[in-house]
């Protein structure tokens, strides 16, 4: 198991996340401290994946406010924690947190492009701090292998490239999250 920290670009806030491969799978536990739409929350979620980088299991909850769980199955169908269908986030594989650069680590490392290599996706987009899942396209380009690849939310017209370590977390996001301690 190892454990990283990310400080937020965007105003105040720090993750931190523990991170254990397994032969089972991937999985991760995380706390993060933010700041949004100028209200602060903490954020504690649970990320299950299996050994191929697909979400099985998520958790999130706000303190002092909502919770949601999710449970999948690896081949885009999903199910809330009390069983029912989520047929608005059909089809998605991954899922992506608003609070945190790990969720970036699922597609990259799922997907296995090969350099140059484009791919749109669809993914359950979760919101912060009001938890609302939705259904959104984005897309992931390898710039180099295993070292940094391309994220674009095609949903709000936002790229970034992220450089990430030999674990595929993610090192540097420009504008939205560094990890610490920061590097010269």
């Amino acid at each position: 198991m190892r454990e990283v920290r990310w400080a937020s670009e965007e105003g105040e806030g720090i993750e931190h996340l523990a991170f254990d491969a397994r032969a089972e799978g991937f999985f991760v536990e995380s706390a993060v401290v933010g700041q949004r739409y100028g209200k602060g929350y903490g954020l504690y979620y649970r990320v299950h994946c299996d050994p191929s980088w697909r979400v099985n299991y998520a958790f999130l909850k706000v303190a002092g406010g909502g919770e949601v769980e999710l449970h999948g199955d690896g081949e885009g169908h999903w199910r809330d924690g009390q069983g029912q269908t989520l047929k608005a986030i059909e089809g998605c594989i991954d899922i992506d947190i608003a609070a945190t650069p790990y969720t970036n680590t699922l597609p990259i490392r799922r997907l296995k492009l090969a350099q140059g290599e484009r791919q749109p996706i669809a993914v359950a987009y979760i919101a912060t701090p009001d938890l609302q899942v939705t259904r959104v396209e984005q897309a992931y380009s390898c710039i180099e292998l295993n070292r940094e690849y391309r994220y674009e939310g095609l949903f709000r017209s936002f790229a970034a490239n992220l450089k990430i370590d030999d674990d595929g977390l993610v090192i540097d996001y420009p504008t939205l999250f560094t990890r610490l301690p920061r590097t010269p």
